[in-house]
């Protein structure tokens, strides 16, 4: 008997000296530690909002963010820089090869659906355009020039929007009409101060009902309506359509995480999954991906 529990000390005795003392012990927990994520910064409101109200329900947990374009997200998780990033894509192939080089399985989870929305000047003669239409505002010099010409501005040269747009109407070259800012809050500002501009920004920019900034910029500025062709419904980015798939220039929004266990980065993205999480996400003006929802009508709504 004295031999067993002289067996079980030591055993507990090995245990916790390793639990405490050893150096490959993960400093974070899913709900304790710190953690610095890396955000495609079309999505500032809206992470943001889930960062403050993570932090402020697990007093022992640190998320700190910084918002930069989609190819520099990308640029800091591979670089070892973060460990948990939010973009508007999945990873490529070769993103994919590293990770097997690494001998690590991405943990990809995705956290809401979103749109691209068009934003103009208040003096815009057109307030809709079908794919078509965009491409040729995006790409033509001789068709946007002179007095009346359009001026298109983006949050930044190497902008999510500007690589998802190109996708969208295959367009492969922005004409010299197409400028790029330094940030979406310098889109607003642009398009409501500019005649005859146009803004491309994600729709959480515009879409949080208790921004008092939001009602002062829709009377200045408008919300432009979207078509996939000339014989289709043209849209605005409504939550409805977004989650339905009408609105032609929705998108999908990921978290990936590169952490190799069951650490902070997977506590914050299982909170922004979960439903108090996803609540927030609706808030914004996106489509929750991992709650059901519900439509409901409302007449005479405007974003």
């Amino acid at each position: 008997m004295k031999n067993k529990a002289l067996i079980f000390l030591l055993y507990f005795t090995t245990i916790l000296y390793y639990g405490c003392n050893s150096s490959d012990a993960p400093a974070d927990t899913p709900t304790t530690g710190k953690l610095a994520i890396c955000v495609d910064e079309t999505y500032k409101p809206l992470i943001d909002s889930e960062i403050d109200t993570f932090n402020s329900i697990y007093k022992y947990a640190e998320v700190t963010v910084k918002y930069k374009a989609e190819s520099e997200v990308f640029n800091d998780l591979m670089n070892d820089s973060v460990r948990l990033i939010v973009v508007p894509r999945k990873l490529n192939k070769d993103e994919l090869k590293q990770f097997e080089k690494w001998q690590i399985v991405p943990r990809v989870t995705k956290i809401a659906y979103d749109a691209v929305a068009l934003i103009g000047s208040k003096d815009l003669q057109d307030s809709s355009y079908t794919i078509a239409e965009l491409k040729t505002l995006l790409v033509a010099e001789g068709k946007n020039s002179g007095s009346n010409k359009i001026k298109v501005v983006f949050d930044n040269n190497n902008s999510s929007t500007i690589s998802f747009l190109k996708e969208k109407t295959g367009a492969t070259k922005f004409s010299s009409n197409c400028y790029a800012l330094n940030s979406s809050n310098a889109v607003l500002d642009y398009v409501s101060k500019e005649k005859n501009s146009i803004g491309i920004i994600g729709v959480n920019w515009i879409s949080d009902k208790d921004d008092t900034t939001n009602f002062s910029f829709l009377k200045t500025a408008k919300v432009l309506e979207i078509s996939q062709g000339l014989n289709s419904e043209s849209l605005k980015p409504y939550q409805a359509y977004i989650a339905q798939k009408k609105y032609p220039l929705y998108r999908e929004v990921y978290m990936v995480s590169k952490e190799a266990y069951t650490g902070l980065g997977a506590g914050f993205t299982a909170f922004v999954a979960s439903e108090r999480g996803q609540r927030i996400v609706l808030k914004f003006g996106l489509v929750p991906a991992t709650m059901p929802v519900r439509l409901v009508e409302i007449i005479n709504e405007e974003l």
